[in-house]
Order: structure tokens, then C-alpha cells, then sequence
């Protein structure tokens, strides 16, 4: 039987991303995040403009969403109740955050340099996706309390780092999803994923149908690169 309930936050379950930006210093940031989806080469996260994620993004235009699996789990959590903002937000000091300047070394972490944006990627994490900056959209405008205090950003990637431990036998083109255990937020607690509970009557369609032309526009910013290096 169904039951009408208020739960404070709709987390049902989505990935953990830790997003690198780049600093006003050079110095580096990195946010652990899990409002976050996926359509083909663009992503959308969700985050508050009071973050130094935000405030980075909306700058330099720029990140690397490094996704980790299960087994960066202990890294992760260190991160949380860390900021870059200084001074720290008082929404975030409420909820028991301080200020970190260095949070890759706060959780372990080892950056190194990404060829198409200033931001490092995570080493450890099997998944590093270099991304740009496509469109900054409010949320709760609708709402005098929430206006101003959200924002959307549409990343569009152009360059995607797999390790290759989690790519598909024979075709490098592909993760598979029996190897890949990213690691997921459910309600605030860590969770990775089970076992395939059925085969998918959408796994029938070639994933090549669903290639985005973003990806050809990620290359072509590749040969300009090495072009002008030339």
C-alpha cells in the first residue's frame, strides 16, 4: 500500500562524480557530486552557486568529471564536509563543513593533466571525462527562497578516458557493463551495483545508433590542437 510522504531530498540512486576545476591561483578543486545524468556526449549536473565548483565552472568554463567505482569508496568520503570556498558558505557551515585548499591531497587522491582542459583528471578513477562548459541554467527561479541559490550546467565532454580493465573485450569503443562498478549514492549512503537482474530488450539497438555528433566535434578540437602544436 502506497503511502503520501515528504521525504527533504529525492536521491534514489545516481552516480558518484568527483568534478576537478581549476583555481584562480592554478591550485586545484575537487567536488564530489551525485546530481548528475548523462545524454550522449553532454552531461548536466546540479549544484549550488555558493560551491567553488560553481564558481570555477562559470569562470574557466572548464572541469573533468572522474568517475570513481567501489573501490575508490574510502577517498571519496574524505572528501565529504571539505569545501574550496573560503570563506566557507554559511548554508555549509550550518551542516558542519570547513575549508580544505587541498583536496586531492585531503583524500588520497593524484592528479594529472588532461590534453583539452586546464583541470586535472583523477588518476585513480576508471572513468575521466574532459568537459566544457555548454549552458549555466537556473533552478527555482519560481521560488523567491531558492532563487539564485541552484544551478544546472550542460557539460559538453570532448575527450573520455577509460582504464582498460573496464573496457569491452574487442571493442575499445565500449565500457562493459560487467566489469564496470561505478560507485552510487542512494539517500547519502555509498551503494555499488548488483548483478544483471535480466537481459534488456533496449541492449538489442548497436550503441554505435545512438553516436552523438559531439563526438566528431571533440576530434576535429583534437587535430586543430595538434595542428597549431605542428
Amino acid at each position: 500500500m502506497h503511502k503520501i510522504s515528504e521525504p527533504a531530498i529525492l536521491y534514489f540512486g545516481t552516480p558518484v562524480v568527483l568534478v576537478s576545476t581549476m583555481n584562480e591561483d592554478g591550485s586545484y578543486n575537487l567536488a564530489p557530486i551525485s546530481s548528475v545524468f548523462w545524454l550522449g556526449w553532454r552531461c548536466i549536473i546540479g549544484m549550488a552557486t555558493t560551491s567553488k565548483t560553481v564558481q570555477n565552472l562559470m569562470r574557466t568554463k572548464q572541469c573533468v568529471l572522474n568517475l570513481p567505482s567501489v573501490n575508490e569508496v574510502q577517498a571519496v568520503n574524505k572528501l565529504a564536509l571539505k569545501t574550496g570556498a573560503n570563506p566557507v558558505p554559511l548554508t555549509k557551515q550550518n551542516r558542519g563543513y570547513y575549508y580544505e585548499p587541498d583536496k586531492f591531497g585531503a583524500a588520497g587522491l593524484t592528479p594529472v593533466p588532461s590534453q583539452k582542459v586546464m583541470a586535472p583528471r583523477v588518476m585513480e578513477c576508471p572513468v575521466q571525462l574532459e568537459a566544457h562548459v555548454a549552458e549555466i541554467h537556473p533552478i527555482g527561479e519560481d521560488n523567491e527562497q531558492q532563487r539564485g541559490r541552484i544551478v544546472t550546467m550542460e557539460l559538453k565532454i570532448v575527450q573520455v578516458y577509460l582504464e582498460e580493465s573496464i573496457i569491452m573485450e574487442g571493442d575499445p569503443n565500449r565500457v562493459d557493463p560487467d566489469k564496470w562498478h561505478p560507485l552510487i549514492m542512494s539517500f547519502q549512503q555509498f551503494y555499488g551495483l548488483g548483478f544483471q537482474v535480466h537481459s534488456s530488450a533496449l541492449a538489442t539497438i548497436p550503441e554505435h545508433q545512438y553516436r552523438s555528433p559531439d563526438i566528431e566535434v571533440a576530434r576535429n578540437m583534437e587535430n586543430i590542437r595538434q595542428s597549431m602544436v605542428a
